[in-house]
C-alpha cells in the first residue's frame, strides 16, 4: 500500500488524485508504450468510458464463435497500459484470432502495427458515467460531487478532447475504424458487422447475431462479473490503498443524454466552451452533434465510394 496507512476511498479531490497517480507504476506503463503489435492485432482503444467493455466483448465473441468461460474481459483482451503491473504478457497468444488488446492512448502514444478500433461518446455523457465508474471506488460516495470531478478532469485537464483531436483525422484510415457511441446503440448489429469487417473475419448471420446478444446491455448485466474490471480493482487496492469490495462495475445504463440532469448550468457552459476551444477550433466542428453528423456522411460517402469500386 502506497498512499497512507488506512485503507480508505478519497474524500476531496487532491486525495483522488493522489491516489489515482499510484494505480499504473512508471515501470507498467512504460512497457505498455513499449508493447510492438503484429499487423493483424486488434487495439481496441477508446477514452474511457465511451464503449470500451462493450467492444472488448464484441470482439472477443466474434473471434472465438461466443465463448464466455473467462472470469475478467480483461484477462482475454488485456489492456496494454496495465499489462506490466498485473502480470500478463502481451506477447502471449490468446483464445482466437486476432489477438485483441485494450487502450486508452491517443493515437500519438499508442503503439503502432495494428488495426485500431475507437469509439467516441458526447463528452458530457462519458463524464457522468466516470463519476458513477470512481464513486464508491476510488473517492467515498458524495464527498466529492460530479461538477468538481468534471472540471478537474475535462475543462482543466481535456484529456479527453486531447484523445479525440488525435484520432479523429484518422478516421479514413484503412488500419482505424471510428465508431460512435450513440450510433452504436442505434444499430447494434450493424455495428457488430462493421468490426467483424473491419478484423477481417467472415462472419455468418449465425455469428453477428450471437456476438449481437452476448455484447448487448442485459447479456452483460446478467454476466456483470466478467466486466467487474476484478484484476485492476485487487490491485488498486493493494497500489492505492483501497478498501476491499469495492464497487467496480464497468455495465451500467449505457445512457446518452443523462447528462442533462446531473450538471449545473456553469458546468455545461465550461464543457461547451472547452469543446470549441479544442475540437472546434482545431476542426471546424463547432459541437458533439455536428461531430457525428460529420461521422455519418463520411460513413456514407465511403460507403458508395466502395460499390462505386465494385
Amino acid at each position: 500500500m502506497t498512499v497512507g496507512s488506512e485503507r480508505r476511498r478519497a474524500t476531496t479531490l487532491g486525495e483522488l488524485q493522489s491516489k489515482m497517480a499510484c494505480l499504473v507504476s512508471a515501470e507498467g506503463y512504460r512497457a505498455g508504450l513499449e508493447f510492438v503489435p503484429r499487423s493483424t492485432d486488434v487495439i481496441i482503444a477508446p477514452y474511457a468510458k465511451c464503449g470500451t467493455t462493450w467492444l472488448q466483448q464484441m470482439v472477443h465473441g466474434l473471434r472465438t464463435g461466443g465463448d464466455l468461460d473467462f472470469h475478467d474481459i480483461s484477462r482475454v483482451v488485456p489492456w496494454i497500459e496495465t499489462a506490466g503491473d498485473l502480470g500478463i504478457d502481451l506477447d502471449a497468444e490468446q483464445r482466437g484470432e486476432p489477438r485483441a488488446f485494450k487502450s486508452h492512448l491517443a493515437w500519438h502514444d499508442v503503439p503502432k502495427g495494428g488495426r485500431y478500433i475507437v469509439a467516441v461518446r458526447d463528452p458530457r455523457d462519458a463524464l457522468v458515467s466516470a463519476y458513477r465508474f470512481f464513486e464508491g471506488w476510488f473517492f467515498e460516495p458524495g464527498d466529492i460531487d460530479i461538477d468538481t470531478l468534471g472540471r478537474q478532469r475535462f475543462v482543466q485537464g481535456r484529456d479527453y478532447y486531447t484523445h479525440l483531436t488525435s484520432w479523429w483525422p484518422r478516421r479514413h484510415d484503412p488500419d482505424v475504424l471510428l465508431l460512435a457511441y450513440e450510433q452504436m446503440c442505434d444499430d447494434p448489429k450493424g455495428t457488430v458487422r462493421r468490426v467483424a469487417r473491419f478484423i477481417g473475419l467472415d462472419a455468418s448471420e449465425e455469428c453477428i447475431a450471437m456476438a449481437c446478444e452476448q455484447s448487448s446491455l442485459e447479456s452483460m448485466r446478467a454476466n456483470n462479473d466478467k466486466y467487474d474490471d476484478a484484476m485492476m480493482r485487487a490491485h488498486s487496492e493493494r497500489a492505492c490503498g483501497l478498501p476491499p469490495g469495492s464497487e467496480s462495475s464497468k455495465v451500467r445504463a449505457g445512457g446518452v443524454g443523462g447528462y442533462r440532469v446531473e450538471f449545473s448550468d456553469a458546468l455545461l457552459d465550461d464543457l461547451d466552451s472547452t469543446w470549441r476551444d479544442t475540437i472546434g477550433a482545431q476542426f471546424a466542428v463547432p459541437d458533439y452533434e455536428a461531430l457525428l453528423e460529420d461521422l455519418a456522411a463520411s460513413r456514407t460517402s465511403v460507403a458508395i465510394a466502395r460499390q462505386v469500386s465494385r
